[in-house]
């Protein structure tokens, strides 16, 4: 046999571990050693279990499509293929794809965060901000290319079209995404301060797996939500799957649709809201003229009778009915002393020495109209004027006659 040359060798080791299937197309599981970051962004590091270990190498491209990436000391299930690496004559495992060998590592990972976050605070209810129910300008914090996107302004299409909105893109998935994502939170922000208000800003992105969404289980993106200046809502993976990002934002909603939904009004029920409003206006401004109405009627009323004429007329029948009364109280009167001089008249008549005249009797005056009473006052020779009932006459006293007899 002739001697080969060492890259002849080589050559030959690499076309037989080419046309090996197995080696083409392989999974291995094992614990993670040794792992670096080169600056290339390439990932070198070793696989091992308690029997053997091989050397891996991860390219830049195939670490970048990670959200999640193992330490040193975790379990993973690495895919790839075994080739051979010529310059030192070793075969190594060319990964493209890597995940926990079991949820318990990630999970682990997921409340230990959880924990710090919480403890500092992050979590506090009273640190949530109110959502402002009416927002101008939205901002959407998410992967241009993804669907996520599409359903997002869809919704707000639909639901509230007067709306402006700001997309600042951002990976969501990959080694760079947790950057990127904390990077588009500080642009959006800046935007809101030097550019045009934002109300409300919208982070979000599709389902997938645990790994998928690793990028928003990591602190820095954490710490870009709580330092936020806007309210952010999260609409992140599907219903069932939560993030250290939902704990922190102000408000988590379970898909990127429903966070849209969320921040903005449906124009539908505001539509109905308002027309309900209007007919419960209505319905108030018809009582409150009704009211008025009832009150300018009785205030009429009340004019009315307080009117000058009426006043007059009221003053004029008081002023008759008094009349009335003073000319019967009056006339009354006027009989009642009628009849008492006709009583007294007959009184008067009948004590008259007119009516004694008128029986035969006469009345003796002196000449200075001194009734006489007595025969003893008047000397013999007087004048003396006699008073009879159809007239009177004088006589002279010539002596004392003699006395009447008594009757």
């Amino acid at each position: 046999m002739n001697p080969i040359t060492v890259s002849a060798l080589t050559t030959h080791i690499v076309a037989l571990f080419e046309r090996d299937e197995l080696l083409r197309d392989v999974q291995v599981t094992g614990e993670v050693s040794n792992w670096k970051r080169a600056n290339s962004g390439h990932i070198y590091f070793s696989l091992k279990d308690q029997g053997a270990s091989i050397a891996a190498v991860m390219w830049r491209g195939n670490a970048m499509a990670h959200s999640w990436l193992p330490r040193e000391g975790d379990q993973i299930i690495a895919h790839g293929y075994v080739g051979v690496y010529p310059d030192r004559g070793v075969y190594q495992l060319y990964v493209n794809r890597i995940r926990p060998a079991g949820r318990g590592q990630l999970y682990a990972r997921f409340e230990a965060v959880k924990r710090q976050l919480e403890a500092e605070g992050l979590f506090a209810q009273e640190r949530k901000r109110p959502i402002p129910p009416w927002p101008c300008r939205l901002g959407v914090v998410t992967s241009p290319d993804a669907a996520a996107l599409r359903d997002i302004l869809r919704v707000l299409a639909a639901r509230w079209p007067l709306v402006d909105v700001v997309v600042f893109p951002t990976l969501v998935q990959g080694g760079e995404a947790p950057a990127q994502i904390e990077a588009a939170l500080a642009t959006a922000n800046r935007y809101h301060l030097e550019v045009e208000a934002i109300d409300t800003l919208i982070l979000a992105r599709g389902g997938g797996s645990i790994e998928d969404l690793w990028a928003f289980n990591e602190p820095q993106v954490a710490y870009a939500i709580a330092h936020s200046h806007l309210p952010v809502v999260t609409g992140i993976g599907h219903e069932t799957d939560f993030t250290i990002a939902d704990f922190v934002a102000d408000l988590r909603m379970p898909t990127p649709s429903a966070a849209a939904a969320a921040v903005v009004p449906d124009r539908q029920e505001v539509w109905a809201t308002l027309v309900n409003r209007r007919r419960h206006l209505d319905q108030l401004v018809n009582r409150a003229l009704a009211r008025w109405r009832d009150q300018t009627d009785q205030a009429r009323l009340r004019l009315l009778r307080l009117h000058p004429s009426r006043q007059l007329d009221r003053q004029r029948q008081a002023l008759d009915e008094r009349e009335r009364r003073l000319h019967n109280a009056i006339w009354n009167r006027l009989r009642q002393l009628a009849e008492r001089n006709h009583a007294a008249y007959q009184r008067l008549e009948a004590l008259s020495p007119r009516r004694v005249l008128q029986r035969g009797y006469s009345i003796v005056h002196r000449q200075d109209g001194q009734v006489v009473v007595d025969p003893a006052m008047v000397p013999v020779g007087e004048l003396l004027t006699v008073l009879a009932a159809r007239g009177a006459y004088q006589v002279q006293r010539v002596e004392n006659a003699p006395e009447a007899p008594n009757r």
